[in-house]
């Protein structure tokens, strides 16, 4: 039951990150609000790459990260980082379609090399904390860059602050 909302929430959530990269304009992808921060091209390839590492975590039991060939594209590119996120969302999606209620309690490692790094713990609470709420996370910051840069922020559980504006 838990693998069937957690499927569900994962098709209702690509959604929303969908509308939101492709609110990114080319023209801000420089911007960044301050020098330890990401650019917001940079923010946004971050949030489509998190996708690609559902597989790893979904696949394997101890996902050494250092020997995965992790694809990147040019930061500066918006359509370059939604044709990754549209490629590892579909990788995600077939990594979630080997999943089983039992595979959720199994113990998963991410490891850099001999490192550990996270874990081990299930599963189902990588799944949760490591993958979806970290793409909410970065999500957020998302926004706050849009809204820095005086880009619209579109809907994604409703109206936003702009559309509540301009029906007042």
């Amino acid at each position: 039951m838990i693998l069937q909302y957690l499927t569900q929430e994962f098709e209702h959530e690509v959604s929303s990150t969908r509308k939101l990269l492709q609110a990114v304009p080319e023209k801000d992808l420089a911007y960044k609000p301050s020098e330890t921060s990401w650019t917001m091209g940079e923010l946004a390839q971050h949030i489509a790459t998190i996708y690609y590492w559902y597989v790893g975590t979904i696949t394997q039991d101890v996902y050494d990260i250092s020997t995965d060939s992790l694809e990147r594209g040019d930061t500066n590119d918006i359509k370059a980082t939604l044709a990754l996120f549209e490629s590892n969302v579909e990788k995600a999606r077939a990594a979630l379609k080997t999943l089983t209620e039992e595979k959720l309690l199994d113990n998963w490692t991410m490891t850099v090399g001999e490192q550990v790094v996270l874990g081990p713990m299930p599963r189902g609470m990588v799944a949760r904390g490591f993958l979806f709420n970290h793409i909410y996370h970065h999500r957020g910051e998302l926004i706050v860059y849009l809204r820095a840069t005086g880009n619209k922020v579109p809907g994604m559980y409703g109206p936003v602050y702009e559309d509540e504006i301009k029906t007042s």
